[in-house]
Formats: structure tokens, C-alpha cells, sequence
């Protein structure tokens, strides 16, 4: 390596000829580290040139400097094209391919478990003749209530239990619908006998949030209105949806129970999938869980929709998606399926 120390009077063009030419000559981290310690280190070329600045005449000081800078900038952008150059070198040299180990994996986007339920359910009862229909998640009083054959003074009408939207028209009040039966009389309000269709969508409820609850939550509504409808087309349609949504062994049982739509109406339950009707924590020990709740429509909701009720029968059922999916899988608290956790997510 050169050692020989210029003076200040000599050429600035010379020495960036000079780095220009050494830099060409870089083939090696030797050489590389060689070129940065003689010219541009602490002790090197270029930071000598900078300390004989102080005695150069003022009238040419500030080009002086000037012309001094551009050939630092220079050098310096030389030594990171030729650092860059000899890393990439170095990385090929050095990198060993082993074809034993396996390939590169990557995640790939895919629907969230409550969609895939949902696509699951439709197509479950679209294969025994149901089709799909999607109501407002806002509604009305007489569409969420009144049609439906719920009183004035039924407690789901207060505002502990239902979102209301302020407005000034206090005889039909809107609200955020509390479940998806509304799609029944909208439904039938529009169409004539034969009907068979299934309303999944959102529902909203003034609820605290817990393990077990949500205020707001999905459901999956079904009805069948024709002629000669039976109590026993009802349970032969929820006993085929159980055995193909949890399994060809699942048991189902019915219980009696209101609802203010439905008459008579029952509960479904299908047996506890963690211990198998034995009774457990979960089941709170009595062996079932319950799922949806159905019965036959009410005659005087006909009245409403201007259906015959003596030419006419039919059954509705309702569903909460996300209870369901606790019991399906196997998971302890609804919260979990909205916390977007991909450690949780990644299992479905």
C-alpha cells in the first residue's frame, strides 16, 4: 500500500483519478478494507487533506472545501458499491444448498370459521329444498314484534333488552332487529305458499358480554309454510340437519317451551360432545346442550301476513351460529371466535 503523504497544492482531480483506480483494483475484503483504512479512516488520506484546509488562504478556502467534499462523497460511494459487490460474492461462495430439507411454506388466506359455518348450514338445507333469503338488520316494531305475535308489554321490548334508534315516530319505532325471524313476515308478506327458506344474518341484543353471550351475534332462521305441514316434518328436518352439521351419531332430543310466534314450540338439544350425555361442566350435568330453539307458526301470525291458518300449517326454527359452533368444536368461550387470534383462527 501506498504511504507516500501529498501535499495540499497537488491536484484534487489527480487523487480522484487515484481512487477511481485503486477502487477498480478492490477484489477481495482485504483489499476492500485496505482502500477504506488509507483513505478513509481517521488517520487516512482524505482527513489529512481536511486539517491542512485550516492554512489555506481565505480567498480560495470556500471552493477549496467545496471541491474537497465532492471527492470525499466520491470515495465514499466507490467503497459502498465495491462493499455491496463483495458481500453478494462472498454470500453466493459461502451458501450451500441442501436439498434434503423440506420446502418453503406459505399461509394462505382463508375464511373465517363463522363463514365457513354459514356457507355449511346453507348448504345443508339447500340440499332438501330451502332457499336463501337476507332481511334488514334494521327494522321496525311491528316487523320485529307486533307480526310476530309479541305483546306490548313482553319484557324483550324494553330497553334493557333491544337497541332502538332514536326517532320522533314513537307508534313503529326502528330498532337493530333482536333476531332474524322478522325475514319470516317479510317473506311471507311478499309471496305466496309454497315457502321454504332459511334467514342467516346478524342479530343484535342489549346483553353483557360473557363466555357465553354477545350483544351482537349471528343466527340462521328457517320456515316452511304449505299445506298439510307437520310437527313431524319439523323434527325429521332438524334431525337431518343435526346428523350432517355434527355427525351421523349425534343424538337430538326436543323439550317442550314458548315461544310467542310458535304453537306448540320446543327446545333442541343435542347431546354434550365432551361427555357424551354423561354430565359435565359444560352441560351443567344434565348430558345436552341446547342449539336452536322451533315449533309450529302461530295461527295469528298467518292473520298478520293474510294467510288462511285453516288451509295453511308451517314450521319455523332458529338458530344461534356462534353457540352452535361452541358445541361443534369443542370451544369454552364465544369471545374467542372475534379476538382474531390466528393461533385460534389457524385451527379451522
Amino acid at each position: 500500500m501506498l504511504k507516500t503523504r501529498y501535499t495540499m497544492n497537488e491536484n484534487l482531480e489527480k487523487f480522484k483519478k487515484e481512487i477511481e483506480e485503486k477502487a477498480g483494483q478492490i477484489t477481495s475484503p482485504e483489499s476492500l478494507e485496505e482502500f477504506r483504512l488509507y483513505y478513509l479512516s481517521r488517520k487516512g488520506l482524505l482527513n489529512d487533506l481536511f486539517e491542512n484546509l485550516k492554512t489555506i488562504d481565505k480567498s480560495i478556502k470556500g471552493s477549496y472545501g467545496k471541491a474537497l467534499n465532492d471527492l470525499k462523497n466520491f470515495a465514499m460511494e466507490l467503497f459502498e458499491v465495491k462493499s455491496k459487490d463483495i458481500s453478494k460474492k462472498t454470500s453466493k461462495e459461502n451458501k450451500v444448498e441442501d436439498f434434503t430439507l423440506p420446502g418453503k411454506t406459505y399461509n394462505t388466506g382463508s375464511k373465517h370459521l363463522l363463514t365457513q359455518a354459514l356457507e355449511d348450514i346453507t348448504k345443508i338445507f339447500e340440499r332438501i329444498g330451502f332457499k336463501l333469503y337476507e332481511g334488514p338488520e334494521i327494522e321496525d316494531e311491528y316487523h320485529n314484534f307486533d307480526a310476530l305475535n309479541t305483546p306490548s308489554y313482553h319484557p324483550s321490548r324494553d330497553m334493557q333488552d333491544t337497541f332502538y334508534i332514536p326517532g320522533e315516530n314513537k307508534e313503529n319505532r326502528y330498532l337493530l332487529r333482536t333476531h332474524t325471524s322478522p325475514g319470516q313476515i317479510r317473506i311471507m308478506e311478499n309471496q305466496q305458499p309454497p315457502i321454504r327458506v332459511i334467514v342467516p344474518g346478524k342479530s343484535y341484543r342489549n346483553e353483557a358480554i360473557s363466555s357465553r353471550s354477545l350483544s351482537m351475534f349471528h343466527q340462521v332462521e328457517g320456515l316452511y309454510v304449505d299445506k298439510n305441514v307437520s310437527f313431524r316434518e319439523l323434527k325429521g328436518t332438524l334431525d337431518y340437519f343435526a346428523k350432517e352439521f355434527f355427525g351421523k351419531d349425534i343424538k337430538i332430543r326436543l323439550r317442550p317451551s314458548f315461544f310467542p310466534f310458535t304453537e306448540p314450540s320446543a327446545e333442541m338439544d343435542v347431546e354434550c360432545f365432551l361427555c357424551k350425555s354423561k354430565g359435565c361442566r359444560i352441560c351443567k350435568y344434565t348430558g345436552w346442550l341446547e342449539i336452536l330453539g322451533c315449533g309450529m307458526v302461530d295461527p295469528k301470525v298467518f292473520e298478520y301476513v293474510n294467510y288462511d291458518p285453516e288451509i295453511y300449517s308451517g314450521f319455523a326454527f332458529g338458530m344461534g351460529l356462534e353457540r352452535t359452533l361452541l358445541i361443534r368444536h369443542g370451544i369454552p368461550d364465544i369471545r374467542m371466535l372475534y379476538e382474531n387470534d390466528v393461533r385460534f383462527l389457524k385451527q379451522f
